[in-house]
This record gives structure tokens, sequence and C-alpha cells, in this order.
């Protein structure tokens, strides 16, 4: 791809080389027999496989959230794991976030303009939605606004959460108008490219609209109407949600130097466990999911599946012992295992989540045995065991506690996404989750990402308005979206 960068972006921030200096790199590194205009499939590609590794990769998931919320453990370099971090630990999600992902998906919503091609325009839209969602998600208080303008705004001002959650939503909806089923084929998409023409596109369109009804829920106990009227706004769109697991939303990685970051970091290392709480609830619900989320002890053990409780010093962790504990499972450790960015599964807990709260009509316990049903399935749970599993009482739908059973279950459901169950977590507050056993926030979780060091010293200005608005810049620090 040739793509006209304006500066040397620096690393974690959306600060550029001074004004001074800008143009004189500019002219020195103009190449007069390239195009400067960038090819949109190469562009939706490259961006799509970075922000699906960003997403599934080392440093937001298997060494932040995937900890915080108990799927996994640490059984050596445990600092992570005890909620110890250094100021640039959350680098990587602000700097691909802006600079691989907001910054190249402005570049494809300029060139669908140019090109007259409007369902690029939307699918653009839809993914730099979902990066802006991860990023306030994560951070709270991130630059939206100006961040579309990096070469007017070297130091853009943060957003507040609440403006931009409703300013994705907006997007959102615009998305949906750019994309049509008879408009102009796209090509270099990695996430439906393999449907048909217009199909692709109802694709996308479902896409869009599942990451609405997402962020509406994000936002629900804070501005109920607002969710609400998304909800209604989806209906008569008519465009439908995720409807199966054939359209999840994923990239399907594929053999090495194009595998899943989780196969790869495991094909060198071996710093991870499957954690202790989930594995203790998958066995008190007979979960047949637990043979696929976890890998059997190398040494035979009574249980076969040995959880590690999170948190532990370097020692007490290595105690327990390399082949007595589990891995992650096969399932996950394969180099085409997919980064899941919205399943199937999620958007009918979510729908049953808003058939409870009075926003859509339905019946929440239909749709609740729908999501398990389908999480089950995307496994490859047979209907025999589905159903036996249905059938407990400890799986019933309680409506009197709706946020428990969905948020029990969802949690399950979400395995691997570190970061949408670590959303779902705080914003449901369950499953109700024990801190770190050496945990170093006097008995605390996490409750967001600390913003890059850079940004202290590059963008100071905006960096101490976000903090005098939002709270310290602190692991501790409640964002908006967390109500309870």
């Amino acid at each position: 791809m040739k793509i006209k960068y304006l500066a040397t972006i620096i690393s974690g921030t959306l600060l550029l080389s001074a004004t001074a200096c800008k143009k004189t790199i500019e002219d020195i590194n103009k190449n007069p027999n390239a195009s400067e205009t960038g090819q949109p499939d190469y562009i939706l590609t490259g961006v799509t496989k970075a922000l699906a590794d960003t997403y599934w990769g080392t440093s937001n998931n298997m060494d932040a959230s995937l900890l915080w919320v108990q799927n996994w453990a640490k059984i050596q370099y445990t600092d992570p794991d005890r909620y110890i971090y250094t100021s640039t630990s959350f680098n990587e999600l602000w700097g691909t976030g802006y600079t691989r992902g907001v910054v190249n998906l402005n570049a494809l919503l300029k060139i669908a303009d140019a090109q007259a091609n409007p369902n690029y325009k939307g699918v653009a839209l839809v993914l730099r939605s979902w990066v802006f969602q991860l990023l306030t998600d994560n951070y709270g208080d991130v630059p939206y606004t100006q961040a579309s303008s990096i070469n007017e705004f070297l130091t853009p001002a943060y957003d507040k959460q609440k403006d931009v959650y409703f300013a994705i939503l907006d997007d959102l909806k615009s998305a949906q108008t750019f994309l049509s089923p008879s408009g102009p084929a796209i090509a270099g998409d990695i996430i439906y490219g393999t449907s048909s023409g217009a199909n692709q596109i109802l694709l996308w369109k479902k896409f869009a609209n599942s990451l609405r009804l997402r962020i509406a829920l994000r936002i629900a106990d804070r501005e109920p109407e607002k969710a609400k009227q998304v909800l209604a706004d989806i209906q008569a769109d008519g465009s439908g949600y995720i409807s199966s697991n054939s359209e999840t939303a994923q990239l399907v990685y594929a053999a090495s130097p194009n595998q899943n970051p989780i196969s790869n970091l495991f094909d060198t290392r071996d710093d991870y466990r499957i954690s202790k709480t989930i594995v203790d609830k998958l066995f008190a619900l007979n979960d047949p999911r637990l043979p696929v989320y976890a890998s059997k002890t190398r040494d035979a053990t009574p249980q076969t599946y040995v959880g590690l409780p999170n948190g532990l010093l370097v020692g007490d962790a290595s105690s327990y012992g390399f082949t007595k504990t589990s891995k992650p499972g096969t399932y996950f450790l394969a180099p085409s295992a997919p980064a899941v960015i919205i399943s199937y599964a999620e958007v009918l807990f979510d729908q049953a989540e808003a058939t409870q709260r009075g926003f859509i009509a339905g019946n929440a316990a239909d749709l609740y045995r729908q999501a398990i049903t389908a999480s089950l399935t995307q496994y490859g749970i047979g209907t025999a065991d589905i159903n036996t599993y249905l059938a407990q009482s400890s799986v019933a739908y309680d409506a009197a506690n709706y946020r428990k059973s969905i948020g029990e279950q969802k949690w399950i459901a979400l395995f691997g996404q570190g970061l949408e169950a670590y959303a779902e977590w705080r914003r449901l507050d369950y499953p109700q989750l024990t801190p770190a056993v050496a945990g170093t926030l006097g008995g605390k979780i996490p409750l967001r990402f600390i913003y890059p060091g850079t940004e202290q010293s590059l963008n100071g200005t905006s960096y101490n308005a976000a903090v005098a608005s939002q709270g310290a810049d602190a692991l501790t620090t409640k964002l908006w979206f967390d109500v309870n």
C-alpha cells in the first residue's frame, strides 16, 4: 500500500512531528514515481488484520483483560496477574487503535468518496466504530472529534466517554445508509469476504446493527431512553442482527506467519494457564465447554482439568506445577482459531437483556436459552448435551436477577474475548470475582486501562483536562458507563 502519511507518528499517540519539520519530511520522502492514493482493498485487509491481532493479542488480552476477568492466569512472570503495570503497559491498544486503525480507516473513507463506492465507506465506519468502542471501553475519555484531523490537531482534545459512545452510534447509523447490497463491490474483506457480493454487504449491515445493540446496552444504565431509541431505529431499519453462528463477525486465521496470536505465543512460551475461577464454574455447572476451554493436564490428575488461582507470587504459581495445571484448550491454541469480534451468542444475550429492560419486545428467557445454545453449538456441542445443560436449575433464567443470569452465562460464552468480557463484567457486575491472591490494588480488580505515558509528555494539556474531568489516571478509577 502506498499511502501518504503526514509525518512520523510517535509511538502510542496521535502526535506528529513538529509542523516546522513536517513539510521537509514530506518533501524528502515523496516518491515521484508512486501513487499517493492507497488501494482500498489493501487498506481494508491490512487494518482488519492489525486490529484483530491487537484485540486478540498479548498486551490487551492475554496480559490484561483475560486475567482480570479470570479466564486465564499466569504461571510465570505473574506481575500482570497481580495488577502490576508500567506507564507503557497499555500502549498497544492506543497506538494500534489510532495510528493503524483510525488513521487508515479515515484514509479509506476518503478513498471511498473519491471512488464513489459507499460500501467501502460503510465498512470503514463500522470498523472505526469498533476501534473507538474498544478505546473508550478501556481508557474512558479519548480523542474522537479531533482524531479525524490529526494534521490539524497535533494535540487532540479528549472527548467525554458519553459523547464518544453517542458519536459511535451516529456513525453506525450512517454506515447503514452507505451499505447497499446493490452498490459497488468491495474487495479485501477478510471478515465476510467469502460471501457473495450482495450477501456480503447484508452481513456488514447486520454487523453494524449488532454493534449498535452492544453499545446501546453499554450506555443503558446511564441513558436508558437513548438506548431504547437506538433499538427502535434498528427495528425500523429492518436489516436485523447477526442471526446464526455462520454470521459471527470474526477473522479466521491461517497458518504461520498469519496464525492466531495466541497460537503464535504458545509456540515459544509457556506463561499462561486457565484460571481456577472459570474451571471451578464449569465443573459446578457440568458445562460441556470445559474440554474446549481447557486442555488436559500433561500429568494425570484426579480432575483432569486443573485451573490456577489468579495473582499468585511467582514461586507460589510455579509450585502448582507446569504439568499439573491446564493450558487453554487446543481450540484456542490452533493456528486458525478465529478472533471473534461479535458472536451470534453475544447478540442473543444482548437481545435477552434488552427485552428484560423493556427496550424491545420478546421473551427474555427464550432469548437467553437461545444464546446459551448458540454458544454451545459454536463449539460443536451436540443437541443432547445442550438439552441436558439447559435443564439444570443452576442454568435456568432468573428474571428477578437477570444481571446474574446473563452476566454469568455471557462471561462463559465470551471466553477468549478478554476486552469484551471485561467490559460486560464491569457493566453487569457478574460474575462476582475475588481479586487476585497477591493483588496490589488493596483488594480491588482494575476498572480501566491507564493512559500511555507518552500522553502526559506529548499531549499534556489534553491529558490533564481528561484526568480532571474523569478522575485519576489509575487502574481503579471507575468509568462513566460503569454505574454499579
